[in-house]
Parts: C-alpha cells; structure tokens; sequence
C-alpha cells in the first residue's frame, strides 16, 4: 500500500479521460493473468479512472494472496505490480507430541499448500500455548522461522519449547462435611499429587487447566447422586507458587441435607405405554435417597418404552418438587408422547464397496412403517455384528410432525485378507502356510476363502464359502471342501471331505440350519503296538453324517462384542450311510457384558462354556474323538493332548468333554483398538465320566481384533495350575482369524 497514494495523486491528473489500451501484470506466480483480469472487472477499452482502479486493487487484495500491490499507467497500458504471499511447502513442528500435529495447525490453516501470513504465525502461537496450558504447561515459548524453499514458497519450522508443569499439592473443599477428597476424586480431572504419583496407578496431580471448568460441575453431579438438591459447587479457585510451579486448588461447597424420595409418578396415557410395568421398573424408589443417575436413567427407559410404541419426538419433563423443610422430594414424570411417527426415507452413506441390499436386509426399519427405538438398535447391532463395518451409526432426523428420516452411515471395515507363515517343529520340521480369504467378497456379503499347509509330515488344503443372506433372502448356504494328509508318530492319515449346509434365520437372533458331510478317509502303517486297539484299525473307511445345528446370537458387534450372548447347539449323527456310525452333542455358551455406561472404562467379561458328549453307535473313529488343551478349551496345555492313554501313552481320545472360561478384558493401545486380556480355564474329559481328567490355567494375553492382516490376531502366556508330570505344555499360544 505504500506507493498507492503518490500513484492515486499522479493518475487524478494524468490519467483524465483516457481509454485503456491494454491490462498486464508482474509478479504473479500461483493464479494467471487471465483469473487476475476477471478478478479486477476491468477491461481494455474502458475509461481510465482512479475509482476503478481503486477498487480493483482492493479486490485483488479480498482474494488474500497479496502482500503488496502498486499500478503503473504508461500510454494507456495499465501495469499491476503484485508481490504474493508465499505459499508453505512444508511444515516441521518440534518439542511437540507428532500424532497432534494436524490438530495443532488446522485451527491456524497452516498445511503444505496454504499461503502464509503474519497472522498465521500469531495464530499457532496462541493455539500452541493454549493447548500446552490445558496440559499443564505454563511458560511455554513457541517460536516460528520460516525459511524460502524456491521464489514464492517457504518452510515454516515451529519449535515449541515446553514450560515447567504445575502440580497440584492440595485441593481444599471449603464448607464440605458430608464428603471429603477422598470421596470426590475419582470424579474430577484435577486431583491432587500422591506420593511416588510418578508410578503407574498413582495419581500424579498434573494441573489439567482445561478441566478445571468442568470439575466443579463434577463435583455438584456428585452430591446430587448422593442426594443433596441443595448443593452449591463454586467455581475453582487455583493459587499457584511460580517458584516451584505447585498450585492449591480451592472450592467453596455449600452441601445442604440429602433428600428422600417421598412420592414418585408417571403421568402418560394409558394407551401409549403400561405405566404400571413402567413404574415397577423405576431405579428411583420411594424411601431411597434421591440420585440424579438414577432419574436420568428412570427417564431413558421411559423414552425408550414410549419410542418402541411409534412415539419418537416424544418429550419427557421430570417434575421435581423438594421439600425444604422436610427434606423429602416428590417427582413426576411428565410425558408428552405427541404424533405416532414413521419412517419417511432411508439414506446410505458410507458404503464404497457393500452393496446397498447388503446393508438394508440387515434393518428392520422400513419406508412408510412405524418407527420403534427397539427396532433402531436391533439393526445397529445386526449391521455390526455382520463385521463388515469398523463403525456403524443410525442417525433420525424430523422430517415432519410425523415422519423421520434415517441416515445410515457405515465405516467399511477391511474383510479380505492374506496370509502367510514359516512354521518348524521338532517332528514336523519346516513348514509353510498360506491363505486367502474375504468376508464380503466384491460387497456381496459371501464369505470365501482356502488355505494351504505344508510341511515335512502335513498337507492340509480347504476351500470354503458362506453364504449368509441367500439372494438377501431369510437362507443361508455354506459348505466347504478339504484335503488333510498327515504322517502321525504312530500311523499315516488322508482323509477328503466335504460338507454343505443350509439354513434361516428364525426371527431376529435364531437362526436354524441342517448340514451333510461326507468324508473318505484311510489310516495306513500303524505302530505294532496299536494294531490290536478299536481305535487304531487300518484299512478305509467312510463317514456320512447329518448335522443340524441351532445358534442364537443377539450380541452387538462382530469383533469386540460388549453385550449380549451367543448360544449354539450342534448335533453329529454318522450313520446315514458310511462306514462310522456315532452321535456328537455339543452345546456352547458365549456371554459378554461391557461396563462402559456404569463405570466409564471400557472394561469387558466375558463367560464362555463348552460342552459334548459323543455316544458310540458301532464304529467311533480315532480322530472324532474329543481332545482337551490348548486355545478353545484350556491353554497353557499342548492342543489336543489332554485324554485317556494307551499303556504306551498313546492318545485314545474320549466320549466326554467339558471346558469355561472367564476373561476381563481392558484396552491396551486405544488408538489401535489393542487389548489386554486376563484369563481363567477349566476343563474337564473322560471316556466314561466327566471328571478322568481335569486341568485349569490362568494367564494373560494380547488381542487385535481388527489387525492389519484383516482378522483378529490374538497371544497368550499362561500358567498351568494343576500340571501333571506327564503333560506336555504350551505356555505361549498365537492364535489369528478366530473369533474371541
């Protein structure tokens, strides 16, 4: 702008009713000639005046590219000197966490390929020393250097240099008599330092400044919890000593009594919801000590009871009355159900790959029908549970009085996979393996897949499909194909087969099928010392078995089910036709509860329980038998290897079985969904009876659920509890593609 006022003087009196001839510019090197003459809005031939020209710098100047501009007129020729802005090639930030880089500079606009200007840098200093503030942080420098790169483009170097963290020695809470510290800190951020608060677990009372506006609304949720309506939580006061960075936080409390609950009410017509079974199932009970999670979970599940019957704007008011005097409280919840709603359209969003039918045959919300809250979830949870998708969010919104739309926005989940691996035992020398696989094949929803396994004893090949939604129908088809060759210590087997199966689902988590399998196989060079057992006959044999199998499943998720249960019967007969004949039961048990809502952590138990019983109808094949150890039964033992004996020591297998697990599982690396899981197994077999043989382990162990391999990835170490000096261990186990 500096020359823009001398140029304005001369053109007043130079540039009188003259005609331009011709419009260029210099200096422009990001947008060309012709975007910056369709910018100005002035064109050859017009009359040549200061106004107009006044104007078009400052348009040029509202595009903010420009650090300078100044015009020059010479016989009708108007010359635009620019000088741009530079334009930032790279960004380098240092003393700084790197994962919050992008957080740091999206709110200056400060990425490769933005133009740089002073205020930027004013900008990044602020967000900088604000957010090193909130961490704690005080007296922090942040400096910004930027350096030319090439004509019009800069590498700007952001070094932060951290302050000295303040610590928190005391927190007072003035006035406080039914609670002290003690009780209230596992509510707020901002918690005072123990002693050695530098170990894991302790508290290191690190001042978090940005929490501390929220901690006194912590504090006034805590006392309502217990009861006391009256509460008043004063803002924190924090006296801080510079010269040791150490600070005093301070709140100012008037308690008042704890309320009792004296009456409690549901005002809603009778033809909209039961009150009576509502009211039965309130948290809040007359005679108890008011708590404000309870009323707020008193009045989630009277919306979620109103929203099932087609009311989904309905409004819920709790009228509470306290008596001062008495300290007694009487509510109600008022209900204002409004119109009936149905859903109008449905959108999808998100699906790249799936098939839009993939996605909407797993809902039970449809165009034009009525909506139900209870339907919502169910189709959240079916969607996740088909672990095609990361993430899964059904989102309503009003369209009308009396219709919503739902969004449905899906993160797809990577389901194909391929995998290898070099494998040595010491009797199957080395190995390798491979596979490929893909759960939602081209988007479809089929599941294919074939692996191969060799080594020096072994070839296993399988080729398998599922099926689930045939023709995104109620039927299911699966089946697969295999070929195992192995030479065990004691004999040789080959054995192919194949199995198909078909199935419905019965309602919304039963699901029905009947499966055949046909198998040849041949055991071949026994051991002398086995030729005279049942077990171990040589020669080839046939199975041909039926199995129908019913599975009930209503968890929430594929991958890391947090709630809900998964139950499965299985049923082998082999005997329609064939050479064995036999009759397996199995049943399981899967059942998983997250404590997420109740103590905010993401701590999941999971139960899970296995048992089969196998009855010899004439001929009982060796490797039908059931085996206890290892991953699926109990860990920390060698698979397969826990059963009755020959004299020799070699296995016979056994006709019961039975095994449980309890785990807790936590998170490990939340941003890369890893866990930590602690494990207790017991298991128990026999051929005659349960209990021939029982063993128990506990451990802990790694699991991946969404790894980069594309299936869960999980590793244990485990200690056996009740060893035997005969039994062969495995104290650590991997284990990848199963489901946990």
């Amino acid at each position: 702008m500096k020359r823009i006022l001398i140029v304005f003087l001369l053109l007043l009196f130079s540039l009188h009713a003259k005609q331009i001839k011709d419009i260029q510019f210099d200096g422009l090197v990001h947008i060309s000639p012709e975007i910056a003459k369709e910018i100005i809005g002035i064109h050859p031939g017009d009359t040549l005046q200061a106004s107009a020209i006044d104007k078009s710098i400052k348009k040029l100047y509202a595009q903010k590219y420009f650090e300078d501009i100044w015009v020059d007129e010479n016989n009708g020729v108007l010359l635009y000197h620019v000088k741009e802005k530079p334009i930032i090639s790279k960004v380098n930030l240092t003393g700084f966490s790197q994962d919050k880089i992008e957080e740091t500079l999206e709110g200056a606009n400060v990425h490769k390929g933005d133009i740089y200007d002073d205020g930027k840098a004013k900008t990044i200093k602020k967000n900088l020393t604000k957010k090193l503030e909130s961490e704690g942080y005080f007296d922090s420098v942040v400096e910004v250097e930027n350096k030319e790169v090439n004509p019009g483009s800069i590498q700007t170097d952001i070094t932060v240099n951290k302050g000295e963290p303040i610590y928190i020695k005391k927190v007072n809470l003035l006035g406080a008599t039914h609670f002290d510290y003690d009780d209230i800190k596992s509510v707020v951020a901002n918690r005072q330092r123990q002693f050695a608060g530098w170990f894991f677990g302790r508290d290191d009372g690190k001042l978090k400044a940005d929490q501390l506006k929220f901690d006194a609304e912590r504090i006034k949720e805590f006392y309502l919890e217990h009861g006391f309506l009256d509460a008043k939580v004063s803002p924190p006061y924090l006296r801080t000593n510079f010269g040791d960075y150490s600070a005093e936080l301070t709140y100012k409390i008037d308690e008042g009594e704890p309320y009792t609950i004296d009456h409690m009410d549901l005002q809603v017509a009778q033809d909209v919801v039961d009150n009576k079974e509502l009211k039965e199932n309130f948290k809040l009970k007359t005679g108890k000590v008011f708590n404000v999670k309870k009323l707020r979970q008193d009045m989630g599940n009277i919306q979620k009871a109103v929203s099932d019957k087609g009311y989904a704007f309905a409004k819920i008011f709790p009228d509470v009355k306290p008596n001062k005097e008495t300290h007694r409280v009487d509510i109600t919840y008022m209900v204002q159900p409004k119109k009936k709603v149905y859903v109008n359209n449905i959108t999808i969003a998100g699906n790249a790959r799936t098939q839009d039918s993939v996605i909407r045959r797993e809902l039970y919300l449809s165009e034009g029908e009525k909506f139900s809250q209870n339907d919502l979830t169910d189709s959240l949870n079916a969607l996740r549970r088909t672990g095609y998708f990361d993430d899964v969010q059904i989102t309503p919104k009003q369209a009308t009085p009396s219709t919503m739309d739902l969004l449905v926005k899906v993160d797809e989940a990577s389901t194909g996979s391929i995998m290898g691996g070099v494998s040595y035992g010491s009797y199957d020398g080395f190995g390798v393996n491979a596979g490929v696989s893909d759960r939602n094949f081209l988007g479809s929803g089929i599941e294919l897949g074939t692996t191969i396994d060799y080594s020096e004893k072994t070839l296993k090949g399988s080729i398998n499909f599922n099926n689930p939604r045939l023709f995104d129908s109620l039927y299911s088809l699966s089946g697969n194909i295999y070929r195992k060759d192995y030479d065990y210590i004691n004999y040789k087997e080959k054995s192919l087969g194949g199995m198909i199966r078909i199935g419905r689902k019965i309602g919304r988590h039963l699901h029905a099928s009947l499966g055949y399998q046909y198998v040849d196989s041949e055991l071949s060079d026994v051991a002398d010392s086995l030729k005279n057992n049942v077990y171990y006959q040589e020669g080839r044999y046939t199975k041909s078995s039926i199995m129908p199998s019913i599975t009930y499943d209503n968890t929430d998720d594929y991958y890391v089910p947090r709630h809900g249960m998964n139950l499965g019967w299985n049923l082998e007969y082999a005997g329609a036709g064939g050479d064995t004949k036999f009759l397996s039961n199995t049943l399981s048990a899967k059942y998983y509860y997250g404590f997420q809502d109740i103590i905010d952590y993401d701590l999941i138990l999971r139960f899970k329980a296995r048992a089969s019983v196998i009855n010899d109808k004439g001929s009982l094949p060796l490797n039908e038998k059931l085996y206890l150890g290892g991953i699926g039964t109990v860990r920390g033992y060698k698979y397969g290897q826990l059963s009755p004996k020959t004299a020799t020591g070699d296995l016979l297998g056994a006709k019961n079985m039975a095994a449980a697990s309890l785990e807790a599982s936590i998170p490990l690396v939340e941003s890369m969904q890893l866990r930590m899981v602690g494990f207790y197994d017991y298991g128990t077999t026999g051929e005659d009876n349960w209990d021939d043989i029982h063993r128990s382990s506990a451990g802990i162990g790694v699991e991946w659920p969404k790894s980069p391999l594309g299936v869960p990835l999980q590793i244990f170490y485990t200690v056996p509890l009740d060893k035997q000096p005969d039994d062969q261990l495995n104290k650590v186990e991997f284990n990848i593609g199963r489901r946990f």
